[in-house]
Protein backbone atom coordinates (compact mmCIF):
# COMPACT_ATOMS: atom_id res chain seq x y z
CA UNK A 1 0.00 0.00 0.00
CA UNK A 2 1.01 3.62 -0.30
CA UNK A 3 2.55 4.53 3.02
CA UNK A 4 1.54 6.29 6.20
CA UNK A 5 1.65 9.83 7.49
CA UNK A 6 4.12 10.39 10.27
CA UNK A 7 4.75 13.58 12.18
CA UNK A 8 6.90 14.89 9.36
CA UNK A 9 4.76 14.19 6.30
CA UNK A 10 4.37 11.05 4.20
CA UNK A 11 6.58 8.02 4.46
CA UNK A 12 7.25 4.98 2.29
CA UNK A 13 5.27 6.24 -0.69
CA UNK A 14 7.67 8.41 -2.59
CA UNK A 15 7.59 11.26 -0.17
CA UNK A 16 6.01 14.66 -0.28
CA UNK A 17 7.94 17.37 1.46
CA UNK A 18 6.37 20.27 3.27
CA UNK A 19 8.70 23.07 2.29
CA UNK A 20 7.45 24.04 -1.13
CA UNK A 21 4.48 26.25 -0.86
CA UNK A 22 4.08 28.64 2.02
CA UNK A 23 1.19 26.58 3.36
CA UNK A 24 0.56 26.92 7.05
CA UNK A 25 0.94 23.56 8.75
CA UNK A 26 -1.54 24.45 11.45
CA UNK A 27 -5.30 24.18 11.37
CA UNK A 28 -5.91 27.52 9.74
CA UNK A 29 -5.45 26.34 6.16
CA UNK A 30 -3.57 28.19 3.47
CA UNK A 31 -1.27 31.00 4.40
CA UNK A 32 -2.65 34.46 3.76
CA UNK A 33 -6.29 35.36 3.34
CA UNK A 34 -6.77 36.09 -0.31
CA UNK A 35 -8.16 32.77 -1.50
CA UNK A 36 -6.39 30.36 -3.81
CA UNK A 37 -3.05 31.60 -5.09
CA UNK A 38 -2.76 32.54 -8.71
CA UNK A 39 0.05 31.55 -11.01
CA UNK A 40 2.65 33.59 -12.72
CA UNK A 41 4.74 31.35 -14.92
CA UNK A 42 8.44 30.61 -14.69
CA UNK A 43 11.25 29.11 -16.68
CA UNK A 44 10.60 26.32 -19.14
CA UNK A 45 13.53 24.27 -17.95
CA UNK A 46 15.79 24.01 -14.96
CA UNK A 47 13.61 22.40 -12.33
CA UNK A 48 10.95 23.93 -10.14
CA UNK A 49 9.32 27.22 -11.04
CA UNK A 50 7.61 29.62 -8.66
CA UNK A 51 4.04 30.65 -9.28
CA UNK A 52 2.71 33.84 -7.81
CA UNK A 53 0.61 33.90 -4.66
CA UNK A 54 -2.19 36.21 -3.62
CA UNK A 55 -3.57 37.58 -0.41
CA UNK A 56 -0.11 37.75 1.14
CA UNK A 57 0.76 34.08 0.63
CA UNK A 58 4.24 33.07 -0.42
CA UNK A 59 4.79 31.83 -3.99
CA UNK A 60 4.12 28.18 -4.68
CA UNK A 61 7.14 26.35 -6.06
CA UNK A 62 6.12 23.85 -8.74
CA UNK A 63 8.42 21.16 -10.16
CA UNK A 64 8.49 20.73 -13.92
CA UNK A 65 8.60 16.93 -13.75
CA UNK A 66 7.15 14.37 -11.33
CA UNK A 67 7.15 10.58 -11.74
CA UNK A 68 5.54 7.69 -9.88
CA UNK A 69 5.82 3.91 -9.93
CA UNK A 70 5.02 1.13 -7.46
CA UNK A 71 6.83 1.90 -4.18
CA UNK A 72 8.34 5.05 -5.72
CA UNK A 73 5.49 7.50 -5.72
CA UNK A 74 5.87 11.25 -6.34
CA UNK A 75 9.51 11.55 -7.29
CA UNK A 76 10.52 15.11 -8.21
CA UNK A 77 12.63 15.34 -11.37
CA UNK A 78 13.83 17.90 -13.87
CA UNK A 79 13.06 18.34 -17.55
CA UNK A 80 16.08 17.71 -19.77
CA UNK A 81 16.29 19.07 -23.34
CA UNK A 82 16.54 16.41 -26.04
CA UNK A 83 17.15 16.12 -29.77
CA UNK A 84 15.50 13.84 -32.26
CA UNK A 85 11.93 13.05 -33.16
CA UNK A 86 9.24 13.28 -30.49
CA UNK A 87 7.17 10.21 -29.68
CA UNK A 88 4.59 12.37 -27.90
CA UNK A 89 3.55 15.85 -29.09
CA UNK A 90 1.28 18.28 -27.29
CA UNK A 91 -0.70 20.35 -29.78
CA UNK A 92 -1.64 23.15 -27.41
CA UNK A 93 -3.33 25.25 -30.11
CA UNK A 94 -5.83 22.43 -30.70
CA UNK A 95 -8.23 23.02 -27.84
CA UNK A 96 -10.60 20.11 -27.13
CA UNK A 97 -12.81 21.75 -24.52
CA UNK A 98 -13.00 23.71 -21.30
CA UNK A 99 -11.90 22.12 -18.05
CA UNK A 100 -13.75 22.87 -14.83
CA UNK A 101 -11.59 20.85 -12.48
CA UNK A 102 -11.10 17.76 -10.36
CA UNK A 103 -12.81 17.01 -7.07
CA UNK A 104 -14.15 14.43 -4.66
CA UNK A 105 -17.15 13.49 -2.56
CA UNK A 106 -17.78 14.34 1.08
CA UNK A 107 -19.35 11.47 3.03
CA UNK A 108 -19.95 10.95 6.74
CA UNK A 109 -17.83 7.81 6.87
CA UNK A 110 -14.79 9.76 5.71
CA UNK A 111 -14.96 12.23 8.57
CA UNK A 112 -15.79 9.47 11.05
CA UNK A 113 -12.64 7.60 9.98
CA UNK A 114 -10.51 10.73 10.39
CA UNK A 115 -11.68 11.10 13.99
CA UNK A 116 -9.29 8.24 14.77
CA UNK A 117 -6.38 10.48 13.76
CA UNK A 118 -4.70 13.17 15.78
CA UNK A 119 -5.78 16.73 14.97
CA UNK A 120 -2.41 17.26 13.26
CA UNK A 121 -2.77 14.18 11.07
CA UNK A 122 -6.37 15.03 10.23
CA UNK A 123 -5.20 18.46 9.11
CA UNK A 124 -2.48 16.78 7.06
CA UNK A 125 -5.08 14.60 5.36
CA UNK A 126 -7.11 17.64 4.36
CA UNK A 127 -4.00 19.36 3.01
CA UNK A 128 -3.20 16.24 0.97
CA UNK A 129 -6.58 16.63 -0.71
CA UNK A 130 -6.98 20.38 -1.18
CA UNK A 131 -3.61 22.11 -0.83
CA UNK A 132 -2.30 23.64 -4.08
CA UNK A 133 1.33 23.32 -3.03
CA UNK A 134 1.43 19.89 -1.41
CA UNK A 135 -1.80 18.15 -2.36
CA UNK A 136 -4.32 17.27 -5.01
CA UNK A 137 -5.50 20.90 -5.25
CA UNK A 138 -9.08 19.71 -5.71
CA UNK A 139 -11.38 22.49 -6.90
CA UNK A 140 -14.78 20.78 -6.62
CA UNK A 141 -16.76 18.93 -3.97
CA UNK A 142 -19.86 16.75 -4.18
CA UNK A 143 -22.23 16.74 -1.19
CA UNK A 144 -24.98 14.16 -0.55
CA UNK A 145 -28.48 15.46 0.26
CA UNK A 146 -29.47 13.10 3.06
CA UNK A 147 -27.72 9.77 3.31
CA UNK A 148 -25.54 8.31 0.61
CA UNK A 149 -24.43 4.70 0.87
CA UNK A 150 -21.42 6.03 2.81
CA UNK A 151 -23.42 7.78 5.51
CA UNK A 152 -23.15 6.30 8.99
CA UNK A 153 -26.77 5.18 8.68
CA UNK A 154 -29.87 5.93 6.61
CA UNK A 155 -31.53 9.32 6.98
CA UNK A 156 -33.15 12.20 5.12
CA UNK A 157 -33.51 15.85 6.04
CA UNK A 158 -37.26 15.57 6.65
CA UNK A 159 -38.87 12.31 7.72
CA UNK A 160 -42.14 13.93 8.85
CA UNK A 161 -44.67 12.07 6.74
CA UNK A 162 -46.58 14.36 4.38
CA UNK A 163 -44.74 17.53 5.40
CA UNK A 164 -44.90 18.98 1.91
CA UNK A 165 -44.25 22.56 3.09
CA UNK A 166 -40.99 21.40 4.75
CA UNK A 167 -41.87 22.74 8.21
CA UNK A 168 -39.66 20.08 9.81
CA UNK A 169 -36.78 20.28 7.33
CA UNK A 170 -33.45 20.29 9.16
CA UNK A 171 -29.74 19.88 8.41
CA UNK A 172 -28.91 19.41 12.10
CA UNK A 173 -27.70 15.86 11.40
CA UNK A 174 -25.22 17.18 8.83
CA UNK A 175 -23.60 19.51 11.36
CA UNK A 176 -22.07 16.50 13.13
CA UNK A 177 -20.02 14.66 10.50
CA UNK A 178 -20.59 16.28 7.11
CA UNK A 179 -20.44 20.05 7.47
CA UNK A 180 -17.26 19.93 9.64
CA UNK A 181 -15.61 17.88 6.87
CA UNK A 182 -16.57 20.51 4.30
CA UNK A 183 -15.47 23.40 6.52
CA UNK A 184 -12.08 21.72 6.98
CA UNK A 185 -11.69 21.70 3.21
CA UNK A 186 -12.77 25.34 2.90
CA UNK A 187 -10.15 26.34 5.46
CA UNK A 188 -7.53 25.17 2.96
CA UNK A 189 -9.28 25.96 -0.32
CA UNK A 190 -11.80 28.79 0.23
CA UNK A 191 -12.71 28.92 -3.49
CA UNK A 192 -14.09 25.38 -3.66
CA UNK A 193 -17.06 24.77 -5.98
CA UNK A 194 -19.84 22.60 -4.55
CA UNK A 195 -22.68 20.64 -6.10
CA UNK A 196 -25.09 18.22 -4.47
CA UNK A 197 -27.38 15.26 -5.14
CA UNK A 198 -29.71 12.99 -3.14
CA UNK A 199 -29.42 9.21 -3.11
CA UNK A 200 -32.97 8.93 -1.76
CA UNK A 201 -35.62 11.56 -1.09
CA UNK A 202 -37.56 11.39 2.18
CA UNK A 203 -39.17 7.97 2.42
CA UNK A 204 -42.71 9.36 2.27
CA UNK A 205 -42.00 10.58 -1.28
CA UNK A 206 -41.40 6.96 -2.44
CA UNK A 207 -43.82 4.19 -3.30
CA UNK A 208 -42.23 1.70 -0.89
CA UNK A 209 -41.76 4.07 2.07
CA UNK A 210 -38.13 2.94 2.49
CA UNK A 211 -34.71 4.45 1.93
CA UNK A 212 -33.52 1.49 -0.14
CA UNK A 213 -34.96 0.72 -3.54
CA UNK A 214 -38.44 2.03 -4.36
CA UNK A 215 -39.50 4.66 -6.87
CA UNK A 216 -40.36 8.34 -6.69
CA UNK A 217 -44.10 9.02 -6.38
CA UNK A 218 -44.42 11.07 -9.54
CA UNK A 219 -47.32 13.36 -8.68
CA UNK A 220 -47.55 17.14 -8.74
CA UNK A 221 -47.72 17.25 -4.94
CA UNK A 222 -44.55 15.21 -4.51
CA UNK A 223 -42.72 17.08 -7.26
CA UNK A 224 -43.50 20.40 -5.54
CA UNK A 225 -42.36 19.03 -2.18
CA UNK A 226 -39.18 17.58 -3.67
CA UNK A 227 -38.25 20.87 -5.35
CA UNK A 228 -38.77 22.70 -2.05
CA UNK A 229 -36.70 20.04 -0.26
CA UNK A 230 -33.76 20.70 -2.59
CA UNK A 231 -34.14 24.46 -2.33
CA UNK A 232 -34.16 24.33 1.46
CA UNK A 233 -30.98 22.28 1.36
CA UNK A 234 -29.24 24.90 -0.77
CA UNK A 235 -30.45 27.72 1.49
CA UNK A 236 -29.58 26.04 4.77
CA UNK A 237 -26.11 25.12 3.56
CA UNK A 238 -25.52 28.69 2.43
CA UNK A 239 -26.36 29.78 5.98
CA UNK A 240 -23.52 27.49 7.09
CA UNK A 241 -21.11 29.22 4.71
CA UNK A 242 -21.30 26.54 2.01
CA UNK A 243 -22.47 27.79 -1.38
CA UNK A 244 -24.05 25.03 -3.48
CA UNK A 245 -23.72 25.99 -7.12
CA UNK A 246 -25.65 23.15 -8.76
CA UNK A 247 -28.17 20.43 -7.99
CA UNK A 248 -28.35 17.00 -9.65
CA UNK A 249 -31.86 15.76 -8.71
CA UNK A 250 -31.09 12.04 -8.24
CA UNK A 251 -28.09 9.77 -7.93
CA UNK A 252 -28.39 6.90 -10.43
CA UNK A 253 -32.18 6.97 -10.99
CA UNK A 254 -31.96 3.84 -13.13
CA UNK A 255 -30.63 1.60 -10.35
CA UNK A 256 -32.56 0.34 -7.31
CA UNK A 257 -30.00 -0.64 -4.68
CA UNK A 258 -29.89 -2.14 -1.19
CA UNK A 259 -28.72 1.21 0.11
CA UNK A 260 -30.38 4.64 -0.26
CA UNK A 261 -31.61 4.87 -3.85
CA UNK A 262 -34.67 5.84 -5.85
CA UNK A 263 -35.99 5.10 -9.31
CA UNK A 264 -37.45 7.69 -11.69
CA UNK A 265 -39.10 7.32 -15.08
CA UNK A 266 -37.90 9.35 -18.08
CA UNK A 267 -41.26 11.08 -18.29
CA UNK A 268 -41.35 11.85 -14.58
CA UNK A 269 -37.82 13.26 -14.56
CA UNK A 270 -38.64 15.44 -17.56
CA UNK A 271 -41.89 16.75 -16.08
CA UNK A 272 -40.19 17.42 -12.76
CA UNK A 273 -37.44 19.56 -14.28
CA UNK A 274 -39.68 21.30 -16.83
CA UNK A 275 -42.67 22.13 -14.65
CA UNK A 276 -41.38 22.10 -11.08
CA UNK A 277 -37.67 22.16 -10.23
CA UNK A 278 -36.58 24.35 -13.13
CA UNK A 279 -39.18 27.11 -12.73
CA UNK A 280 -38.98 26.97 -8.92
CA UNK A 281 -35.21 27.42 -8.85
CA UNK A 282 -35.39 30.09 -11.57
CA UNK A 283 -37.64 32.13 -9.28
CA UNK A 284 -36.30 31.30 -5.82
CA UNK A 285 -32.61 30.55 -6.50
CA UNK A 286 -31.92 32.05 -9.92
CA UNK A 287 -28.13 31.94 -9.52
CA UNK A 288 -28.06 28.13 -8.99
CA UNK A 289 -27.88 25.49 -11.68
CA UNK A 290 -29.92 22.38 -12.39
CA UNK A 291 -28.08 19.47 -14.02
CA UNK A 292 -29.39 16.20 -15.40
CA UNK A 293 -27.52 13.90 -13.06
CA UNK A 294 -26.15 11.73 -11.83
CA UNK A 295 -26.65 9.17 -14.58
CA UNK A 296 -25.14 5.68 -14.61
CA UNK A 297 -27.39 2.92 -15.99
CA UNK A 298 -26.58 2.57 -19.71
CA UNK A 299 -30.21 1.98 -20.68
CA UNK A 300 -32.57 3.49 -18.10
CA UNK A 301 -30.46 6.57 -17.38
CA UNK A 302 -29.66 7.12 -21.04
CA UNK A 303 -33.40 7.23 -21.65
CA UNK A 304 -33.79 9.87 -18.93
CA UNK A 305 -31.07 12.10 -20.38
CA UNK A 306 -32.55 11.89 -23.86
CA UNK A 307 -36.09 12.51 -22.62
CA UNK A 308 -35.09 15.64 -20.70
CA UNK A 309 -32.77 17.06 -23.31
CA UNK A 310 -35.14 16.54 -26.26
CA UNK A 311 -37.91 18.34 -24.40
CA UNK A 312 -37.28 22.00 -25.15
CA UNK A 313 -39.12 23.16 -22.05
CA UNK A 314 -37.09 20.97 -19.70
CA UNK A 315 -33.79 21.47 -21.52
CA UNK A 316 -34.11 25.24 -21.15
CA UNK A 317 -33.52 24.85 -17.41
CA UNK A 318 -30.55 22.47 -17.72
CA UNK A 319 -26.97 23.71 -17.31
CA UNK A 320 -25.17 20.40 -17.82
CA UNK A 321 -25.25 16.61 -17.68
CA UNK A 322 -23.72 14.53 -14.89
CA UNK A 323 -22.55 11.01 -15.76
CA UNK A 324 -20.67 8.17 -14.10
CA UNK A 325 -19.71 4.54 -14.53
CA UNK A 326 -21.29 3.02 -17.68
CA UNK A 327 -22.35 6.35 -19.20
CA UNK A 328 -18.85 6.89 -20.63
CA UNK A 329 -19.89 5.63 -24.07
CA UNK A 330 -22.51 8.36 -24.42
CA UNK A 331 -20.40 11.40 -23.52
CA UNK A 332 -19.39 12.44 -27.07
CA UNK A 333 -22.99 12.10 -28.24
CA UNK A 334 -24.37 14.12 -25.33
CA UNK A 335 -21.90 16.92 -26.06
CA UNK A 336 -22.55 17.03 -29.80
CA UNK A 337 -26.33 16.58 -29.58
CA UNK A 338 -27.17 18.75 -26.58
CA UNK A 339 -24.36 21.32 -26.51
CA UNK A 340 -24.01 21.16 -22.73
CA UNK A 341 -20.96 20.45 -20.56
CA UNK A 342 -20.71 16.89 -19.23
CA UNK A 343 -19.23 16.23 -15.79
CA UNK A 344 -17.91 12.82 -14.72
CA UNK A 345 -19.50 12.59 -11.28
CA UNK A 346 -18.17 9.43 -9.59
CA UNK A 347 -14.91 7.54 -10.11
CA UNK A 348 -15.25 3.76 -10.14
CA UNK A 349 -14.25 2.40 -6.75
CA UNK A 350 -12.93 -1.01 -7.84
CA UNK A 351 -12.97 -4.35 -5.96
CA UNK A 352 -16.31 -5.05 -7.60
CA UNK A 353 -18.72 -7.40 -5.77
CA UNK A 354 -19.46 -9.45 -8.89
CA UNK A 355 -15.78 -10.46 -9.10
CA UNK A 356 -14.96 -13.83 -7.57
CA UNK A 357 -11.70 -12.39 -6.27
CA UNK A 358 -13.45 -9.59 -4.38
CA UNK A 359 -12.17 -9.07 -0.87
CA UNK A 360 -15.20 -8.26 1.30
CA UNK A 361 -13.14 -7.76 4.48
CA UNK A 362 -11.10 -4.74 3.42
CA UNK A 363 -10.51 -2.51 0.44
CA UNK A 364 -7.33 -3.44 -1.48
CA UNK A 365 -6.17 0.15 -2.14
CA UNK A 366 -3.24 -1.34 -4.07
CA UNK A 367 -1.08 -0.63 -7.10
CA UNK A 368 -3.38 -2.67 -9.33
CA UNK A 369 -6.27 -0.36 -8.49
CA UNK A 370 -4.07 2.66 -9.20
CA UNK A 371 -3.43 1.39 -12.72
CA UNK A 372 -7.12 0.53 -13.12
CA UNK A 373 -8.00 4.06 -11.98
CA UNK A 374 -5.76 5.64 -14.60
CA UNK A 375 -7.71 3.81 -17.27
CA UNK A 376 -11.03 5.23 -16.01
CA UNK A 377 -9.70 8.77 -15.64
CA UNK A 378 -7.89 8.97 -18.98
CA UNK A 379 -10.79 7.37 -20.84
CA UNK A 380 -13.44 9.73 -19.51
CA UNK A 381 -11.20 12.74 -20.19
CA UNK A 382 -10.67 11.62 -23.77
CA UNK A 383 -14.42 11.15 -24.16
CA UNK A 384 -14.76 14.88 -23.58
CA UNK A 385 -15.93 15.49 -19.99
CA UNK A 386 -15.20 18.91 -18.55
CA UNK A 387 -14.43 17.71 -15.03
CA UNK A 388 -13.73 14.55 -13.05
CA UNK A 389 -14.88 13.63 -9.54
CA UNK A 390 -13.36 11.08 -7.21
CA UNK A 391 -15.76 9.01 -5.10
CA UNK A 392 -14.77 8.67 -1.41
CA UNK A 393 -11.76 10.83 -0.66
CA UNK A 394 -11.25 9.16 2.73
CA UNK A 395 -12.45 5.86 4.23
CA UNK A 396 -11.34 3.43 6.88
CA UNK A 397 -9.29 0.47 5.66
CA UNK A 398 -12.39 -1.74 5.55
CA UNK A 399 -14.24 0.51 3.09
CA UNK A 400 -17.70 -1.04 3.52
CA UNK A 401 -20.90 0.85 2.76
CA UNK A 402 -24.47 0.47 4.08
CA UNK A 403 -25.30 -2.44 1.77
CA UNK A 404 -25.35 -5.71 3.75
CA UNK A 405 -26.95 -7.71 0.91
CA UNK A 406 -24.00 -7.28 -1.46
CA UNK A 407 -20.83 -6.66 0.62
CA UNK A 408 -18.53 -4.23 -1.14
CA UNK A 409 -15.27 -2.99 0.35
CA UNK A 410 -14.53 0.11 -1.71
CA UNK A 411 -11.24 1.87 -2.30
CA UNK A 412 -10.54 5.51 -1.45
CA UNK A 413 -7.78 8.06 -2.04
CA UNK A 414 -6.76 8.11 1.62
CA UNK A 415 -7.39 5.28 4.08
CA UNK A 416 -7.39 5.36 7.87
CA UNK A 417 -6.38 2.43 10.02
CA UNK A 418 -8.71 3.38 12.87
CA UNK A 419 -7.17 0.88 15.29
CA UNK A 420 -3.65 2.18 14.81
CA UNK A 421 -4.71 5.80 14.29
CA UNK A 422 -2.70 5.84 11.07
CA UNK A 423 -3.31 7.68 7.81
CA UNK A 424 -2.45 5.70 4.67
CA UNK A 425 -1.83 7.42 1.37
CA UNK A 426 -2.94 4.99 -1.32
CA UNK A 427 -1.32 4.55 -4.75
CA UNK A 428 -4.50 5.84 -6.39
CA UNK A 429 -4.10 9.11 -4.50
CA UNK A 430 -0.96 9.72 -6.52
CA UNK A 431 -2.67 8.91 -9.80
CA UNK A 432 -5.19 11.65 -9.06
CA UNK A 433 -2.38 13.96 -8.00
CA UNK A 434 -0.55 13.42 -11.28
CA UNK A 435 -3.56 14.69 -13.22
CA UNK A 436 -5.02 17.21 -10.78
CA UNK A 437 -2.43 19.24 -8.91
CA UNK A 438 -1.04 21.48 -11.64
CA UNK A 439 -4.18 21.90 -13.76
CA UNK A 440 -5.53 25.32 -12.83
CA UNK A 441 -9.12 26.60 -12.89
CA UNK A 442 -10.00 27.96 -16.29
CA UNK A 443 -7.69 25.59 -18.16
CA UNK A 444 -8.49 23.81 -21.42
CA UNK A 445 -7.94 20.26 -22.56
CA UNK A 446 -5.57 20.14 -25.52
CA UNK A 447 -4.67 17.53 -28.08
CA UNK A 448 -1.88 14.98 -27.62
CA UNK A 449 -0.40 12.82 -30.38
CA UNK A 450 1.27 9.56 -29.31
CA UNK A 451 1.50 7.62 -26.08
CA UNK A 452 -1.03 7.01 -23.34
CA UNK A 453 -1.38 10.65 -22.36
CA UNK A 454 -3.68 13.57 -21.61
CA UNK A 455 -2.86 17.28 -21.51
CA UNK A 456 -4.16 20.69 -20.47
CA UNK A 457 -3.19 24.31 -21.07
CA UNK A 458 -3.57 26.64 -18.10
CA UNK A 459 -4.80 30.23 -18.45
CA UNK A 460 -1.25 31.55 -17.94
CA UNK A 461 0.08 29.42 -20.80
CA UNK A 462 1.60 26.64 -18.70
CA UNK A 463 1.03 23.14 -20.13
CA UNK A 464 0.43 19.99 -18.10
CA UNK A 465 1.11 16.64 -19.80
CA UNK A 466 0.47 13.34 -18.01
CA UNK A 467 1.95 10.14 -19.46
CA UNK A 468 1.50 6.49 -18.48
CA UNK A 469 3.74 3.52 -19.25
CA UNK A 470 2.05 0.11 -18.91
CA UNK A 471 5.26 -1.75 -19.65
CA UNK A 472 7.42 -3.35 -17.01
CA UNK A 473 10.56 -1.30 -17.76
CA UNK A 474 11.26 2.44 -17.75
CA UNK A 475 10.53 4.09 -21.10
CA UNK A 476 12.76 7.02 -22.16
CA UNK A 477 10.41 9.13 -24.27
CA UNK A 478 10.97 12.29 -26.28
CA UNK A 479 8.10 14.73 -25.82
CA UNK A 480 7.41 17.93 -27.72
CA UNK A 481 5.76 20.57 -25.56
CA UNK A 482 5.70 24.34 -25.78
CA UNK A 483 7.81 24.32 -28.92
CA UNK A 484 10.70 22.41 -27.34
CA UNK A 485 11.66 18.75 -27.05
CA UNK A 486 12.57 17.00 -23.82
CA UNK A 487 13.40 13.46 -22.81
CA UNK A 488 11.16 12.07 -20.09
CA UNK A 489 11.71 8.62 -18.60
CA UNK A 490 8.34 7.16 -17.67
CA UNK A 491 8.75 4.46 -15.00
CA UNK A 492 7.52 0.95 -15.67
CA UNK A 493 3.82 0.68 -14.77
CA UNK A 494 4.06 4.30 -13.78
CA UNK A 495 3.34 7.92 -14.59
CA UNK A 496 5.15 11.10 -15.48
CA UNK A 497 3.67 14.59 -15.23
CA UNK A 498 5.40 17.28 -17.25
CA UNK A 499 4.48 20.66 -15.75
CA UNK A 500 5.89 22.93 -18.47
CA UNK A 501 6.12 26.54 -17.37
CA UNK A 502 5.46 29.21 -19.98
CA UNK A 503 8.34 31.73 -20.37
Amino acid sequence: MGGAVSSGGISAAGGVGSGSGGVDSGTGGAAGSGGAPGSGGGSATGGAAATGGSGGSEPIVEPDLVTSAPNEYWQIGQLMPATGAAAVTVNDTQVLGEWRGFGGTFNEKGWEAMKALSAEERDQAMHLLFDRADGLAFTHGRIPIGSSDYALDRYSLNESDGDTDMSDFSIQRDTVDLIPYIHAALAIRPDLHFWASPWSPPTWMKNNGEFDRGNMIETDEMFEAHALYLARFVEEYEAEGIYIEAIHPQNEPGYLQDYPSCGWTPGGFTTYIRDFLGPFFAERLPDREVWVGTMSNPTADKAIVDAVMTDSGAAAFVSGIGVQWSQDQFVPGYISSYQKPVLQTEHRCGNFPNNQQTNIDHAPNDDAYARESWGYIAHYIRQGVSGYMAWNMVLDTTGRNLDIIRPWAQNALLAVDVNAGELIVTPTYYVFRHVAQYVDPGSSRVDVDGGDAVAWKNPDGDIVLVLYNDGGSPAPTNVSIGGSTYQVTIPGQGWATVNWQAP
